[in-house]
Protein backbone atom coordinates (compact mmCIF):
# COMPACT_ATOMS: atom_id res chain seq x y z
CA UNK A 1 0.00 0.00 0.00
CA UNK A 2 1.28 3.20 -0.93
CA UNK A 3 0.56 6.25 1.48
CA UNK A 4 0.65 10.00 -0.44
CA UNK A 5 0.80 13.30 1.53
CA UNK A 6 1.32 16.51 -0.75
CA UNK A 7 1.00 20.40 -0.33
CA UNK A 8 0.37 22.99 -2.86
CA UNK A 9 0.72 26.75 -3.17
CA UNK A 10 -0.21 29.01 -5.82
CA UNK A 11 0.64 32.86 -6.24
CA UNK A 12 -0.16 35.42 -8.72
CA UNK A 13 3.77 36.30 -9.14
CA UNK A 14 5.30 40.22 -9.25
CA UNK A 15 4.51 41.32 -12.85
CA UNK A 16 0.78 39.78 -13.80
CA UNK A 17 -2.42 41.08 -12.62
CA UNK A 18 -3.74 37.80 -12.83
CA UNK A 19 -3.50 34.32 -11.60
CA UNK A 20 -3.80 32.00 -14.65
CA UNK A 21 -2.06 29.09 -13.15
CA UNK A 22 -4.61 26.27 -11.34
CA UNK A 23 -3.83 23.67 -9.21
CA UNK A 24 -5.01 19.98 -7.82
CA UNK A 25 -3.93 17.78 -4.95
CA UNK A 26 -6.57 15.04 -3.72
CA UNK A 27 -5.41 11.80 -2.37
CA UNK A 28 -4.79 9.96 -4.95
CA UNK A 29 -4.74 12.64 -7.91
CA UNK A 30 -2.49 15.70 -8.67
CA UNK A 31 -2.07 18.40 -11.04
CA UNK A 32 -1.12 21.68 -12.45
CA UNK A 33 -2.75 23.81 -15.20
CA UNK A 34 -1.04 27.03 -17.07
CA UNK A 35 -3.61 28.63 -18.85
CA UNK A 36 -3.24 30.80 -22.16
CA UNK A 37 -4.95 33.09 -24.27
CA UNK A 38 -5.54 36.36 -22.26
CA UNK A 39 -6.35 36.70 -18.36
CA UNK A 40 -10.19 35.59 -18.89
CA UNK A 41 -9.24 32.81 -21.21
CA UNK A 42 -6.51 31.66 -19.57
CA UNK A 43 -8.13 31.57 -16.10
CA UNK A 44 -11.02 29.37 -18.07
CA UNK A 45 -8.86 26.67 -19.58
CA UNK A 46 -6.75 26.16 -16.60
CA UNK A 47 -10.17 25.86 -14.37
CA UNK A 48 -11.69 23.72 -17.00
CA UNK A 49 -8.96 21.25 -16.97
CA UNK A 50 -8.69 20.83 -13.78
CA UNK A 51 -12.32 20.42 -12.53
CA UNK A 52 -12.77 17.76 -15.76
CA UNK A 53 -9.71 15.88 -14.65
CA UNK A 54 -11.03 15.28 -11.34
CA UNK A 55 -14.33 14.45 -12.28
CA UNK A 56 -13.22 11.87 -15.29
CA UNK A 57 -10.50 10.58 -13.55
CA UNK A 58 -12.79 10.15 -10.08
CA UNK A 59 -14.90 7.73 -12.40
CA UNK A 60 -12.16 5.62 -13.57
CA UNK A 61 -9.05 5.63 -11.32
CA UNK A 62 -5.88 3.88 -13.90
CA UNK A 63 -3.34 4.73 -16.53
CA UNK A 64 -5.98 4.75 -19.08
CA UNK A 65 -8.48 6.65 -16.87
CA UNK A 66 -5.80 9.22 -16.64
CA UNK A 67 -5.22 9.80 -20.52
CA UNK A 68 -9.09 9.58 -20.96
CA UNK A 69 -9.64 12.44 -18.53
CA UNK A 70 -6.81 14.30 -20.59
CA UNK A 71 -9.05 13.76 -23.71
CA UNK A 72 -12.35 15.18 -21.87
CA UNK A 73 -10.24 18.06 -20.44
CA UNK A 74 -9.23 19.00 -24.15
CA UNK A 75 -12.93 18.48 -25.43
CA UNK A 76 -14.53 20.51 -22.96
CA UNK A 77 -11.93 23.48 -23.53
CA UNK A 78 -12.01 23.13 -26.92
CA UNK A 79 -16.13 23.27 -26.87
CA UNK A 80 -15.99 25.85 -24.45
CA UNK A 81 -14.09 28.38 -26.91
CA UNK A 82 -16.07 27.07 -30.02
CA UNK A 83 -19.41 28.72 -27.92
CA UNK A 84 -17.79 32.08 -26.56
CA UNK A 85 -16.26 34.48 -28.83
CA UNK A 86 -14.56 35.98 -25.97
CA UNK A 87 -12.92 32.88 -25.36
CA UNK A 88 -11.36 31.55 -28.85
CA UNK A 89 -8.14 30.26 -28.94
CA UNK A 90 -7.74 29.78 -25.24
CA UNK A 91 -5.55 26.97 -24.21
CA UNK A 92 -3.56 25.77 -21.34
CA UNK A 93 -0.69 23.33 -20.13
CA UNK A 94 -1.89 20.25 -17.99
CA UNK A 95 0.81 17.76 -15.49
CA UNK A 96 -0.90 15.11 -13.60
CA UNK A 97 -0.06 12.53 -11.36
CA UNK A 98 -2.44 9.97 -10.35
CA UNK A 99 -1.80 6.89 -7.93
CA UNK A 100 -3.24 3.22 -9.22
CA UNK A 101 -2.74 -0.12 -9.60
CA UNK A 102 -0.40 -1.76 -12.17
CA UNK A 103 -1.44 -4.42 -14.27
CA UNK A 104 0.98 -6.64 -11.87
CA UNK A 105 -1.21 -5.77 -8.82
CA UNK A 106 1.87 -3.05 -7.56
CA UNK A 107 1.25 0.18 -7.25
CA UNK A 108 2.15 2.96 -9.59
CA UNK A 109 2.12 6.37 -9.70
CA UNK A 110 1.25 7.57 -13.48
CA UNK A 111 2.17 10.34 -15.15
CA UNK A 112 0.81 12.35 -18.07
CA UNK A 113 1.43 16.04 -19.58
CA UNK A 114 0.89 18.48 -22.19
CA UNK A 115 2.99 21.94 -22.60
CA UNK A 116 5.57 22.81 -20.62
CA UNK A 117 4.43 22.29 -16.76
CA UNK A 118 7.15 19.86 -15.30
CA UNK A 119 6.86 16.71 -13.40
CA UNK A 120 10.22 15.91 -11.35
CA UNK A 121 10.97 13.54 -8.62
CA UNK A 122 13.56 13.35 -5.86
CA UNK A 123 14.80 9.88 -4.90
CA UNK A 124 18.22 8.43 -3.19
CA UNK A 125 19.50 12.20 -3.04
CA UNK A 126 19.00 13.28 -6.69
CA UNK A 127 16.55 15.04 -8.51
CA UNK A 128 15.41 14.53 -11.84
CA UNK A 129 12.88 15.74 -14.64
CA UNK A 130 10.41 13.55 -15.60
CA UNK A 131 8.44 15.21 -18.22
CA UNK A 132 9.87 16.96 -21.54
CA UNK A 133 8.60 20.19 -22.56
CA UNK A 134 6.54 20.87 -25.46
CA UNK A 135 7.86 24.25 -26.75
CA UNK A 136 9.88 24.77 -29.98
CA UNK A 137 13.43 25.20 -28.68
CA UNK A 138 12.95 22.16 -26.74
CA UNK A 139 11.34 20.12 -29.49
CA UNK A 140 14.62 21.21 -31.86
CA UNK A 141 16.79 20.28 -28.99
CA UNK A 142 15.21 16.76 -28.67
CA UNK A 143 15.92 16.75 -32.74
CA UNK A 144 19.77 17.88 -32.56
CA UNK A 145 18.78 21.11 -34.52
CA UNK A 146 19.62 23.32 -30.96
CA UNK A 147 22.11 23.30 -28.30
CA UNK A 148 21.14 23.09 -24.96
CA UNK A 149 22.58 26.53 -24.35
CA UNK A 150 20.91 28.24 -27.37
CA UNK A 151 17.33 26.77 -26.54
CA UNK A 152 17.82 29.13 -22.76
CA UNK A 153 18.34 32.27 -24.81
CA UNK A 154 16.39 31.22 -27.78
CA UNK A 155 13.33 33.73 -28.42
CA UNK A 156 11.07 30.91 -28.91
CA UNK A 157 12.23 28.97 -26.43
CA UNK A 158 8.51 30.05 -24.47
CA UNK A 159 6.24 28.93 -27.28
CA UNK A 160 4.39 25.88 -27.22
CA UNK A 161 3.84 23.02 -29.48
CA UNK A 162 1.27 20.99 -27.54
CA UNK A 163 -1.54 22.53 -25.55
CA UNK A 164 -4.89 21.36 -23.95
CA UNK A 165 -7.89 22.91 -25.74
CA UNK A 166 -6.80 24.47 -28.67
CA UNK A 167 -7.68 21.52 -30.96
CA UNK A 168 -10.48 19.08 -31.35
CA UNK A 169 -6.95 16.25 -30.83
CA UNK A 170 -4.35 16.42 -28.49
CA UNK A 171 -0.92 14.18 -28.31
CA UNK A 172 -0.39 13.15 -24.56
CA UNK A 173 2.72 12.19 -23.17
CA UNK A 174 2.57 9.26 -20.37
CA UNK A 175 4.64 8.01 -17.76
CA UNK A 176 4.64 5.09 -15.33
CA UNK A 177 6.90 4.46 -12.37
CA UNK A 178 7.25 2.87 -9.11
CA UNK A 179 7.81 5.06 -6.26
CA UNK A 180 10.02 4.47 -3.02
CA UNK A 181 8.92 5.34 0.58
CA UNK A 182 10.83 8.46 0.82
CA UNK A 183 10.70 10.08 -2.47
CA UNK A 184 9.04 13.15 -3.24
CA UNK A 185 7.58 14.68 -6.90
CA UNK A 186 7.08 17.80 -7.63
CA UNK A 187 4.54 19.43 -10.04
CA UNK A 188 5.13 22.80 -11.31
CA UNK A 189 4.28 25.67 -13.83
CA UNK A 190 6.83 27.52 -15.80
CA UNK A 191 6.79 30.30 -12.94
CA UNK A 192 8.97 28.29 -11.00
CA UNK A 193 11.83 26.68 -13.27
CA UNK A 194 11.84 30.50 -15.55
CA UNK A 195 13.32 31.51 -12.36
CA UNK A 196 14.56 29.27 -10.23
CA UNK A 197 17.70 26.47 -11.27
CA UNK A 198 17.13 22.70 -11.10
CA UNK A 199 19.65 22.77 -7.83
CA UNK A 200 18.06 25.28 -5.92
CA UNK A 201 14.39 23.36 -6.38
CA UNK A 202 16.29 20.33 -5.33
CA UNK A 203 17.89 21.63 -1.74
CA UNK A 204 14.04 23.36 -1.13
CA UNK A 205 12.60 19.49 -1.93
CA UNK A 206 15.22 18.54 0.64
CA UNK A 207 15.74 20.60 3.50
CA UNK A 208 12.08 21.31 4.09
CA UNK A 209 10.27 18.91 5.29
CA UNK A 210 6.50 19.80 5.07
CA UNK A 211 5.19 19.26 2.19
CA UNK A 212 3.19 22.15 2.22
CA UNK A 213 6.03 24.94 3.70
CA UNK A 214 8.40 23.13 0.50
CA UNK A 215 5.65 24.98 -2.17
CA UNK A 216 5.53 27.70 -0.01
CA UNK A 217 9.66 28.07 -0.02
CA UNK A 218 9.82 27.44 -3.45
CA UNK A 219 7.15 30.42 -4.44
CA UNK A 220 9.17 32.43 -2.89
CA UNK A 221 12.53 31.43 -4.06
CA UNK A 222 10.58 32.43 -7.77
CA UNK A 223 9.13 35.53 -6.61
CA UNK A 224 12.81 36.49 -4.83
CA UNK A 225 14.35 35.91 -8.44
CA UNK A 226 11.80 37.84 -10.38
CA UNK A 227 8.75 36.59 -9.90
CA UNK A 228 8.30 37.27 -13.86
CA UNK A 229 5.03 34.86 -13.81
CA UNK A 230 2.55 32.93 -12.08
CA UNK A 231 4.12 30.25 -10.58
CA UNK A 232 2.45 26.93 -8.56
CA UNK A 233 4.13 23.83 -7.45
CA UNK A 234 2.66 20.96 -5.92
CA UNK A 235 4.82 18.80 -3.82
CA UNK A 236 3.84 15.53 -2.67
CA UNK A 237 5.36 12.45 -0.22
CA UNK A 238 5.18 9.30 -0.35
CA UNK A 239 5.28 8.48 3.49
CA UNK A 240 5.26 4.75 2.04
CA UNK A 241 5.61 3.34 -1.02
CA UNK A 242 8.18 0.23 -2.08
CA UNK A 243 11.28 -0.60 -0.19
CA UNK A 244 14.35 0.37 -2.31
CA UNK A 245 18.22 1.08 -1.17
CA UNK A 246 19.16 4.67 -0.93
CA UNK A 247 20.97 4.86 -4.28
CA UNK A 248 18.53 5.54 -7.18
CA UNK A 249 18.83 3.04 -10.30
CA UNK A 250 20.11 4.29 -13.83
CA UNK A 251 16.47 5.48 -15.95
CA UNK A 252 16.77 4.97 -19.84
CA UNK A 253 15.50 7.99 -21.46
CA UNK A 254 12.58 7.67 -23.99
CA UNK A 255 10.39 9.31 -26.22
CA UNK A 256 6.74 8.95 -25.46
CA UNK A 257 4.20 10.06 -27.95
CA UNK A 258 0.46 8.72 -27.93
CA UNK A 259 -1.60 10.26 -29.89
CA UNK A 260 -5.15 10.15 -29.10
CA UNK A 261 -8.46 10.89 -30.52
CA UNK A 262 -10.41 13.95 -29.05
CA UNK A 263 -14.09 14.60 -28.85
CA UNK A 264 -16.21 15.48 -31.74
CA UNK A 265 -15.78 17.77 -34.00
CA UNK A 266 -19.01 18.26 -35.21
CA UNK A 267 -21.18 21.83 -34.94
CA UNK A 268 -22.80 22.61 -31.44
CA UNK A 269 -26.42 22.10 -30.83
CA UNK A 270 -26.95 25.70 -30.09
CA UNK A 271 -25.48 26.77 -34.00
CA UNK A 272 -22.11 28.58 -32.04
CA UNK A 273 -19.82 30.74 -34.55
CA UNK A 274 -17.31 28.75 -36.94
CA UNK A 275 -14.97 27.19 -35.49
CA UNK A 276 -11.18 28.47 -36.18
CA UNK A 277 -8.77 26.31 -38.13
CA UNK A 278 -6.93 23.82 -35.42
CA UNK A 279 -3.50 24.42 -35.08
CA UNK A 280 -0.59 22.30 -35.67
CA UNK A 281 2.78 22.54 -34.56
CA UNK A 282 3.76 24.70 -37.81
CA UNK A 283 1.11 27.36 -36.41
CA UNK A 284 2.82 27.06 -32.94
CA UNK A 285 0.85 28.38 -30.15
CA UNK A 286 2.63 31.96 -28.59
CA UNK A 287 2.23 32.37 -24.75
CA UNK A 288 3.67 35.86 -23.30
CA UNK A 289 7.26 35.42 -22.72
CA UNK A 290 8.59 35.74 -18.90
CA UNK A 291 11.75 37.74 -18.20
CA UNK A 292 14.59 35.51 -19.59
CA UNK A 293 16.16 33.44 -16.74
CA UNK A 294 19.44 33.55 -14.86
CA UNK A 295 22.42 32.61 -16.66
CA UNK A 296 23.20 31.10 -13.26
CA UNK A 297 19.79 29.26 -12.88
CA UNK A 298 20.35 26.47 -15.97
CA UNK A 299 17.24 24.01 -15.79
CA UNK A 300 18.70 20.40 -16.26
CA UNK A 301 15.75 18.62 -18.08
CA UNK A 302 15.53 14.88 -18.97
CA UNK A 303 15.82 14.64 -22.84
CA UNK A 304 13.80 11.61 -24.68
CA UNK A 305 16.14 9.70 -27.24
CA UNK A 306 15.85 6.77 -28.61
CA UNK A 307 15.09 3.79 -26.03
CA UNK A 308 13.51 0.61 -26.00
CA UNK A 309 9.88 -0.82 -27.04
CA UNK A 310 6.89 1.11 -25.59
CA UNK A 311 6.16 -0.93 -22.50
CA UNK A 312 9.13 -1.82 -20.90
CA UNK A 313 10.46 -1.79 -18.09
CA UNK A 314 12.97 1.47 -17.58
CA UNK A 315 15.87 2.04 -15.06
CA UNK A 316 18.41 4.81 -14.82
CA UNK A 317 19.89 7.40 -12.73
CA UNK A 318 18.00 9.66 -10.91
CA UNK A 319 14.62 7.77 -10.75
CA UNK A 320 13.62 5.84 -7.84
CA UNK A 321 11.71 2.29 -8.78
CA UNK A 322 10.50 0.95 -12.65
CA UNK A 323 9.61 3.06 -15.22
CA UNK A 324 7.53 2.44 -18.54
CA UNK A 325 6.40 3.73 -21.44
CA UNK A 326 2.49 4.02 -21.63
CA UNK A 327 1.88 1.93 -24.62
CA UNK A 328 -1.35 0.81 -26.80
CA UNK A 329 -1.35 -2.25 -24.72
CA UNK A 330 -1.27 -0.73 -21.27
CA UNK A 331 -3.71 2.38 -22.07
CA UNK A 332 -5.33 1.58 -25.11
CA UNK A 333 -4.20 4.15 -27.43
CA UNK A 334 -3.55 4.12 -30.88
CA UNK A 335 0.00 4.88 -31.63
CA UNK A 336 1.74 6.72 -34.01
CA UNK A 337 5.99 6.14 -34.10
CA UNK A 338 7.66 8.94 -32.68
CA UNK A 339 10.35 10.82 -35.25
CA UNK A 340 13.86 9.56 -35.64
CA UNK A 341 15.17 11.65 -32.72
CA UNK A 342 18.64 11.76 -32.54
CA UNK A 343 20.21 11.71 -28.90
CA UNK A 344 21.14 14.50 -27.07
CA UNK A 345 23.98 14.79 -25.13
CA UNK A 346 23.77 13.47 -21.92
CA UNK A 347 23.34 15.85 -19.33
CA UNK A 348 23.86 14.15 -15.59
CA UNK A 349 21.30 15.51 -13.22
CA UNK A 350 21.63 17.66 -10.06
CA UNK A 351 23.48 15.87 -7.43
CA UNK A 352 21.90 16.84 -3.62
CA UNK A 353 23.77 16.18 -0.06
CA UNK A 354 23.71 13.30 0.90
CA UNK A 355 21.12 12.84 3.20
CA UNK A 356 21.23 10.76 6.83
CA UNK A 357 18.51 8.61 8.28
CA UNK A 358 18.00 11.48 10.54
CA UNK A 359 17.23 13.96 7.87
CA UNK A 360 15.08 11.65 5.90
CA UNK A 361 12.83 10.76 9.29
CA UNK A 362 12.77 14.24 10.31
CA UNK A 363 11.45 15.53 6.19
CA UNK A 364 9.10 12.52 6.07
CA UNK A 365 7.39 12.85 9.33
CA UNK A 366 8.43 9.49 10.64
CA UNK A 367 8.83 8.88 14.45
CA UNK A 368 12.25 8.25 15.37
CA UNK A 369 13.49 5.60 17.25
CA UNK A 370 14.41 5.40 21.21
CA UNK A 371 18.42 5.76 21.69
CA UNK A 372 20.27 6.32 24.42
CA UNK A 373 20.79 10.03 23.67
CA UNK A 374 17.26 10.92 23.67
CA UNK A 375 16.48 8.44 27.07
CA UNK A 376 19.06 10.45 28.55
CA UNK A 377 17.58 13.88 27.48
CA UNK A 378 14.19 12.61 28.68
CA UNK A 379 15.68 11.98 32.01
CA UNK A 380 16.82 14.90 32.06
CA UNK A 381 13.83 16.50 31.76
CA UNK A 382 12.30 14.60 34.57
CA UNK A 383 15.35 15.61 36.51
CA UNK A 384 14.67 19.59 36.62
CA UNK A 385 11.15 19.29 37.57
CA UNK A 386 12.34 17.04 40.44
CA UNK A 387 15.06 18.96 41.36
CA UNK A 388 13.04 22.19 41.74
CA UNK A 389 10.49 20.03 43.66
CA UNK A 390 13.26 18.51 45.90
CA UNK A 391 14.91 22.05 46.77
CA UNK A 392 11.46 23.63 47.73
CA UNK A 393 10.86 20.64 49.49
CA UNK A 394 13.91 21.00 51.40
CA UNK A 395 13.30 25.00 52.12
CA UNK A 396 9.86 24.37 53.18
CA UNK A 397 10.40 21.66 56.10
CA UNK A 398 14.19 22.92 57.03
CA UNK A 399 12.91 24.95 60.13
CA UNK A 400 11.36 23.77 63.34
CA UNK A 401 9.10 26.63 65.52
CA UNK A 402 7.41 26.42 68.80
CA UNK A 403 3.33 27.31 68.81
CA UNK A 404 0.48 26.96 71.14
CA UNK A 405 -1.91 24.21 70.06
CA UNK A 406 -5.31 23.89 71.91
CA UNK A 407 -3.77 25.18 75.07
CA UNK A 408 -0.58 22.76 74.65
CA UNK A 409 2.81 23.71 73.78
CA UNK A 410 3.96 22.42 70.44
CA UNK A 411 6.57 22.02 68.02
CA UNK A 412 6.20 22.21 64.16
CA UNK A 413 8.44 21.27 61.20
CA UNK A 414 8.31 23.64 58.07
CA UNK A 415 7.01 27.38 57.33
CA UNK A 416 4.04 28.80 59.43
CA UNK A 417 1.21 28.90 57.29
CA UNK A 418 3.12 26.24 54.31
CA UNK A 419 5.01 27.37 51.59
CA UNK A 420 4.21 26.54 47.58
CA UNK A 421 1.81 23.51 49.32
CA UNK A 422 3.93 21.75 52.18
CA UNK A 423 2.54 22.37 54.73
CA UNK A 424 4.00 22.30 58.32
CA UNK A 425 3.72 18.73 60.08
CA UNK A 426 2.91 18.47 63.72
CA UNK A 427 6.21 16.86 65.54
CA UNK A 428 5.35 16.79 69.20
CA UNK A 429 2.63 17.93 71.36
CA UNK A 430 4.24 18.62 75.20
CA UNK A 431 2.53 18.43 78.26
CA UNK A 432 3.16 22.37 79.26
CA UNK A 433 -0.08 24.24 79.01
CA UNK A 434 0.23 28.15 78.72
CA UNK A 435 -1.07 28.22 82.07
CA UNK A 436 2.37 26.38 82.87
CA UNK A 437 4.30 29.31 80.97
CA UNK A 438 4.74 32.98 82.83
CA UNK A 439 2.51 35.34 81.07
CA UNK A 440 4.90 37.91 79.81
CA UNK A 441 5.76 34.68 77.19
CA UNK A 442 2.39 34.09 75.52
CA UNK A 443 2.48 36.71 72.92
CA UNK A 444 5.72 35.19 71.62
CA UNK A 445 4.82 31.91 71.45
CA UNK A 446 1.15 33.23 70.12
CA UNK A 447 3.26 34.34 67.00
CA UNK A 448 5.23 31.18 67.18
CA UNK A 449 8.68 31.05 68.07
CA UNK A 450 11.31 29.64 65.30
CA UNK A 451 14.43 27.11 66.27
CA UNK A 452 17.03 26.11 64.35
CA UNK A 453 16.36 22.24 65.15
CA UNK A 454 13.53 19.83 66.97
CA UNK A 455 15.91 19.72 69.96
CA UNK A 456 16.05 23.23 70.35
CA UNK A 457 12.57 24.09 70.39
CA UNK A 458 12.17 21.05 72.96
CA UNK A 459 14.71 22.30 74.92
CA UNK A 460 13.39 25.84 74.49
CA UNK A 461 10.06 24.72 75.92
CA UNK A 462 11.74 23.25 78.84
CA UNK A 463 13.27 26.08 79.66
CA UNK A 464 9.70 28.24 79.84
CA UNK A 465 8.48 25.18 81.88
CA UNK A 466 11.49 25.81 84.55
CA UNK A 467 11.38 29.27 84.37
CA UNK A 468 7.85 29.07 85.58
CA UNK A 469 8.27 26.26 88.32
CA UNK A 470 11.35 28.77 89.57
CA UNK A 471 9.15 31.81 89.63
CA UNK A 472 6.45 29.52 91.92
CA UNK A 473 8.98 28.34 94.28
CA UNK A 474 10.21 31.69 94.44
CA UNK A 475 9.68 32.77 98.47
CA UNK A 476 8.33 36.76 98.43
CA UNK A 477 10.02 39.20 100.07
CA UNK A 478 7.18 40.36 102.48
CA UNK A 479 7.39 36.52 103.55
CA UNK A 480 10.69 37.11 104.34
CA UNK A 481 10.77 40.24 105.91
Amino acid sequence: MTVLRSGVATDVGRARESNEDRAAAGDTLFAVADGMGGARGGEVAARLAIETLQSAYDRNPTMAGLREAFVAANGTIWEQSLRIDGLRGMGTTLTAAGLTVGPDGRDVMCLANVGDSRAYLVSGGRIRQITADHSLAEERVRHGEMTEAEAEVHPHRHILTRALGVGPDVDIDLWQLHVHTGDRLLLCSDGLTNEVAIEQIGQVLESVRDPRKAARALIDRANAHGGSDNVTAVVIDVLVGEEGTSEPADVARVAIEGTVIGPPTGPPTDDPPSAPTAPTVASILARPSPAPPSTEDPVTALQPAVGPAPGAAMSGNGVSGDVFVASASSVGVRTIPPPEYRAAPERDVAPLPRESRGERRRRMGTPRRITVRVLLFFLLLLAVPAGAIAVVRWYSMDNWYVAIDHGDLAVYQGRQGGFLGFKPKLLDRTKVTTTEVLPFRLPALRHTVDEPSLKAAEQYIANLHQEFVAEQNATPLDQQQ
